[in-house]
């Protein structure tokens, strides 16, 4: 009966109950101050998942263990002050204040601070980091690049208000000064990896010869800290960007101690800031010592190697022969040829007086007259054979043109005929092609005054003056109005137009 009771009420629309009736709104601002309220400040630990960094800045992600997870919200100005990057996967302990999402009925912890679980979970994240890229080849040591031995121009990226960049700008004035170009960057926070890496690459992308002057050596460089503090030298886009230098690259991040995943990407490591400008440019004074060490050497080298050179010409010039020695037999023999010469002159004097003798007895004038008149005979005949072969020869000649005469008389006859018999059959064609043929039998030829000839009569006019040509003569003529008119001679002998009609 109880029963029915209950349920006639609830039909009734009556209730046995005195609490309020709240809205969806009303309940839900009640459960976010309880709790906000209740837990005013937690510290939770648990590993992130699904972490989402939104364009406006603020970090949404999950924190969970084992057997629960609940959401997490970290607003911009707390996020870009986190010294590390969230990843999924890191353990971390997170700090803030409890509440809720009334739209979706859903309570989540807005974090303002967050740190890794101990620096066991960043290593662990920094050796799984590591294992990664050295798999993709990034700190192969045959990609590494050979240091310049003198820099001119040496590029640093480090923090402008450090003492770092004091450090090495005072260690390079000891040792060799050079120019120096300072990429100002944020060496702690959130947003340090990417002006890291943007400083590396835009070194690279200067020109060489250009208004800035592109470095020859890279210097990426901040003092000592905790593993947090240095954690943006172990972000993947820093350690991509140092693999990628195509200018060779220093690591100097930290004390000796402090290790990060740049100095495996590097060309060169340094323990610290001002040991890698000890690497990277040498000591002036030791070079001038050393040059000034290396000609002295030079000098002494040369000194003694000319000493070794000028005894052994010495030695030698001890085993060659004197001068007198080397001629004696060479004026000896200069004298012995002498005394043949002499003589070798007087018995060639000899024998050519008695040849010219010989010739002078053969000269004499008588025997001279009878070889000029034997010579002349023979000179005589020579001429006279001369004058037969050239009349026999002319007589050939007047006898072979006057053969050639007799065959050409009649060719040449019988081209004439032939050529006047064309000329008579030309002048026939001609004397009947030609208009006088045809005055003769009757007709007129009519001319203009300028001699061409009027072909029709549409293209004469009346008062044109004409010439008409006959067999036996011309006569004047004008156009009249119904034809052709000649014209009349009157009797002082000028012409009048006479009338067809």
């Amino acid at each position: 009966m109880g029963a029915s009771r209950v349920v006639s009420f609830i039909m009734d629309g009556s209730s046995t109950t005195n609490l309020p009736e709240l809205s969806v709104s009303e309940l839900a601002g009640a459960v976010k101050r309880t709790m906000e309220t209740t837990f005013d400040r937690v510290r939770v630990r648990g590993e992130l998942g699904r972490v989402t960094i939104a364009k406006s800045g603020h970090l949404y992600a999950d924190l969970k263990d084992a057997n629960a997870s609940i959401s997490l919200v970290m607003w911009r100005g707390s996020a870009s002050a986190l010294r590390f990057r969230p990843e999924e996967g890191l353990e971390i302990v997170a700090e803030g204040k409890l509440t809720t999402f009334p739209q979706k009925s859903q309570y989540q912890l807005i974090a303002d601070r967050m740190e890794p679980a101990g620096v066991g979970a960043l290593m662990a994240l920094l050796e799984e980091r590591k294992r990664r890229l050295a798999g993709e080849g990034l700190f192969d040591a045959a990609a590494k690049r050979p240091l310049p031995f003198l820099p001119q121009v040496i590029g640093v990226v480090t923090s402008p208000s450090g003492a770092v960049i004091r450090d090495i700008l005072h260690r390079l004035e000891e040792r060799f000064p050079c120019h120096v170009l300072l990429w100002p960057v944020l060496v702690q926070g959130e947003k340090a990896a990417e002006q890291i890496a943007a400083a590396i690459a835009g070194f690279n992308a200067l020109a060489v010869g250009g208004s800035v002057p592109r470095p020859d050596l890279l210097i990426v460089a901040r003092g000592g800290g905790s593993v947090e503090d240095l954690w943006c030298f172990n972000e993947e886009i820093v350690v991509r960007a140092a693999a990628a230098s195509r200018i060779p690259l220093i690591s100097a991040v930290g004390h000796e101690t402090d290790v990060t995943l740049i100095d495996f990407a590097a060309d060169r490591r340094a323990p610290t800031p001002s040991a890698a400008a000890e690497i990277a440019v040498p000591v002036r004074l030791e070079l001038l010592e050393r040059v000034e060490t290396g000609l002295a050497r030079l000098a002494g080298a040369i000194a003694r190697v000319i000493d070794r050179r000028r005894l052994e010409a010495r030695g030698l010039a001890a085993r060659l022969p004197r001068p007198e020695g080397l001629l004696g037999s060479a004026r000896q023999r200069f004298d012995r040829f002498g005394d043949r010469l002499q003589l070798g002159l007087l018995t060639n004097t000899r024998l050519a007086r008695a040849g010219l003798d010989r010739c002078a007895g053969r000269l004499r004038p008588d025997s001279l007259m009878q070889d000029v008149r034997r010579r002349r005979g023979r000179v005589e005949e020579v001429f006279a054979r001369l004058a037969q072969i050239q009349a026999h020869a002319q007589g050939m000649r007047v006898k072979a043109v006057q053969q050639s005469v007799a065959r050409l008389a009649p060719a040449i006859q019988r081209a004439l005929l032939g050529q006047a018999r064309g000329l008579s059959a030309a002048a026939r064609m001609l004397e009947t092609l030609s208009h006088h043929g045809v005055l003769a039998r009757g007709y007129a030829l009519v001319l203009r005054p300028d001699g061409s000839v009027v072909r029709a009569a549409a293209r004469l006019s009346a008062g044109d003056s004409l010439d008409l040509r006959f067999a036996d003569g011309n006569v004047p003529a004008i156009v009249g109005v119904g034809g052709f008119a000649p014209k009349k001679r009157t009797r002082g002998g000028s012409l009048e137009q006479g009338s067809l009609f």
